[in-house]
């Protein structure tokens, strides 16, 4: 360390006491064994590093799992994951080591920018291998403390590999001072679904069964939005006669009164649930079993995702979907999900409607020969292309545990 830079870092320290005193939460217990804290700076991003966190846990199951959000995160809006996520105390150089002191991490992961000086500069004078990704260049420092010299190249130099979406970010971080051999260029994580198998005697009966005829997929839809897919599905039905509509229902509780709906709209409804058998006059098979959408996504080449046409539900994760080669149709409340819907919308994977007559007309096209085929191919190429990252990402997560471990073994 420099002695600019350690000035800097005391001044700063100093500054920082002046800041309200606010601690992570300490009443949860530090699980036993090794604990990987991870910060997360963007909620759109919590579901792709929820997912790498759960590939890690496969191959190294006695890790542990901390998520950390900014310290002014609303967490009430950030999606319910099967880790601890705390948000991170204020930037106090006390709330810091209290912070670090109770959790003990034997490595750190940030994700994107925000970077809090206090407690990455106090984790790396714990010997914490810290890896930063999806990087931008933004340091969260204190207000009175944007003065100090240098503060940003030490907080950038505490991190042993930093990963930036850009060419553009990794010079601006080099301009910095840091080494170029720390800072390369990756693309942001994708997720990798993995989908369970289907029987594929099932599968084969079901798409000879459906193989003459249009079919599409309605999936997770509430009752609220029953009279839009089924408006939807007879407006496309005038183009398409033999059309198919599979409706999945978000409530099990409505499969029985939406059957008796659809006898009194004159539409032949077939009973997945109950051993119904599709025939030939068959306009709506209804289904409200979640196993079973791997079926109908496997089988339908549009699917619009339901809770998302009407305030409220905050849409549903279309990974899986996507994974097993369907297009996207979906409405414009999906808030639960608005990055990667958006990110679908970018590469044509995924249209948005916001209105039955818009979701008919949909249906309409992207039933045509080869239009639902190169949406899913957007999609599918999304998903996979970051399967690399992902994979070299755990090595290096692996590769510092390891040495951290070793270190520890030998003092």
């Amino acid at each position: 360390m420099s002695q600019p830079q350690s000035l800097s870092l005391m001044a700063y320290r100093i500054l920082s006491w002046r800041m309200p005193k606010k601690d992570g939460r300490t009443d949860l217990p530090r699980p036993t064994g090794e604990v990987m804290w991870v910060h997360i700076a963007d909620p759109n991003r919590l579901r792709v590093i929820v997912d790498l966190c759960e590939r890690l846990k496969q191959v190294r199951p006695g890790l542990s799992v901390l998520l950390t959000a900014p310290p002014d995160a609303d967490l009430s809006r950030w999606t319910e994951t099967s880790f601890p996520l705390i948000t991170l105390p204020l930037e106090h150089t006390g709330a810091a080591r209290s912070f670090l002191d109770h959790w003990h991490p034997d490595m750190g992961l940030w994700v994107g920018g925000g970077l809090m000086p206090s407690i990455i500069t106090r984790a790396a004078e714990q010997k914490i291998p810290l890896i930063l990704i999806e990087a931008t260049p933004d340091v969260s420092s204190a207000r009175l403390a944007r003065w100090l010299p240098d503060i940003s190249r030490y907080t950038f130099n505490c991190f042993d590999h930093i990963l930036t979406p850009s060419e553009e970010i990794a010079r601006q971080i080099r301009r910095l001072g840091i080494p170029s051999s720390k800072v390369e260029e990756t693309p942001p994580l994708q997720i990798s679904p993995n989908p369970k198998p289907w029987p594929e005697d099932e599968l084969i009966e079901v798409t000879h069964t459906l193989s003459s005829r249009p079919v599409w997929l309605a999936a997770w839809v509430q009752d609220k939005e029953f009279i839009s897919v089924l408006s939807a599905h007879r407006q496309a039905l005038r183009m398409m006669p033999r059309l198919v509509l599979v409706l999945h229902v978000a409530d099990m509780g409505e499969a029985q009164p939406l059957q008796r709906r659809l006898a009194s709209m004159d539409l032949r409804c077939s009973n997945w649930d109950e051993g119904n058998q599709i025939e030939d006059a068959t306009q709506v098979i209804l289904t409200s079993e979640p196993e079973d959408l791997g079926l109908w996504q496997r089988v339908c080449p549009v699917t619009f995702m339901g809770s998302s046409l009407e305030r409220g539900a905050g849409g549903c994760d279309p990974l899986e979907t996507i994974a097993l080669g369907s297009a996207i149709v979906h409405g414009p409340f999906v808030h639960r999900y608005q990055g990667l819907y958006d990110q679908l919308e970018q590469i044509k994977a995924a249209r948005m409607i916001k209105s039955a007559t818009e979701l008919g007309d949909a249906v309409a096209e992207l039933l045509a020969p080869d239009q639902a085929a190169g949406m899913a191919l957007a999609g599918w190429q999304m998903i996979t292309e970051g399967a690399p990252q992902a994979d070299r990402l755990i090595e290096m997560v692996q590769d510092a545990l390891d040495q951290r471990s070793s270190d520890n073994a030998s003092t």
